[in-house]
């Protein structure tokens, strides 16, 4: 044990640093202080660093460690650590790792019984949530939905009875379809927010229903540009009753393209301990 915590002490450490999201006087003492005193900065983006550097006066060199040369970049930086370097870590903007790189950096310095600290700071998620107005005691972040149609309509289907308040990261160039899908998938009535440009100049709380936000996204291109952070509201608790009907519903629904509509009620039925009435009464339907 001995051993292990003086091979600790021989390691420089690890400073996982937040920045700005947008104003640069979110900037914390503690942060600028660590950028300066470490042998390197690693930045997932050096050249969108660099303007924020040289406001701080941060000369400490600067080293790319992005998503694409992750794998490649992880080593070279835990074999400086282990020599007696020190090391920051930031992103673009915000607390790095949240939809960033730096996970394998990470584990790789747990590994190596590296001192990691990390310095609190600016995160667009936590500063929508503050200002949404929604119930945040409870939440999901779900990062960016996927791209592609199928397979962002899959994921919203999975996601539309979560009770605890939903956080995306998403496209100006995909929110009209994302929230065409969400109307269509979770009902225009749900409340939700679209939180722009947090920090910045042009920093906008939009506060609606899906359908009311749909309508005004459309009609105002402005709300189509920038930094975006959507906030759902979480879908409304149902009793484990409801909950077992709607899987029995699910299951009746599948099995009936194979049997016969009685032996898929019955079916249905079994597996989910509910009774035979609503199935029946869906059938009727």
């Amino acid at each position: 044990m001995l051993k292990k915590f003086e091979k600790m002490n021989q390691c420089g450490n690890l400073y996982i640093v937040a920045t700005p999201i947008g104003n640069l006087a979110d900037m914390a003492p503690r942060a600028v202080a660590t950028l300066k005193k470490v042998n390197c900065i690693a930045a997932e983006d050096t050249r969108h660093s660099a303007p924020l550097l040289h406001y701080f006066q941060i000369t400490t060199p600067v080293v790319s460690y992005h998503d694409h040369n992750e794998r490649e970049q992880t080593p070279l930086l835990i074999e400086r650590l282990v020599a007696g370097e020190e090391i920051a870590l930031i992103s673009d903007a915000g607390t790095p790792l949240i939809n960033d790189p730096g996970f394998q950096l990470i584990r790789a310095a747990i590994a190596q019984n590296i001192s990691i600290i990390p310095l609190p700071g600016a995160n667009a998620i936590i500063c929508a949530l503050s200002g949404a107005g929604i119930p945040s005691d409870r939440f999901v972040f779900e990062g960016f939905l996927p791209a592609k149609n199928k397979a962002r309509r899959d994921h919203l289907i999975e996601l539309r009875h979560e009770p605890r308040t939903l956080v995306f990261y998403e496209s100006p160039y995909r929110l009209l379809e994302t929230l065409t899908d969400l109307i269509e998938i979770f009902g225009g009535t749900r409340q939700a927010v679209i939180a722009r440009e947090l920090t910045k100049i042009h920093e906008t709380f939009l506060r609606d229903t899906l359908e009311n936000l749909a309508i005004l996204v459309q009609s105002d291109a402005n709300q189509q540009r920038g930094e975006i952070v959507l906030i759902v509201a979480g879908a409304p608790e149902i009793s484990e009753l409801a909950e077992r009907e709607a899987e029995a519903q699910r299951i009746f629904a599948i099995l009936q393209s194979e049997l016969p509509a009685s032996q898929a009620v019955a079916l249905a039925a079994k597996i989910t301990g509910v009774r035979k009435n609503p199935l029946y009464s869906l059938l009727i339907k």
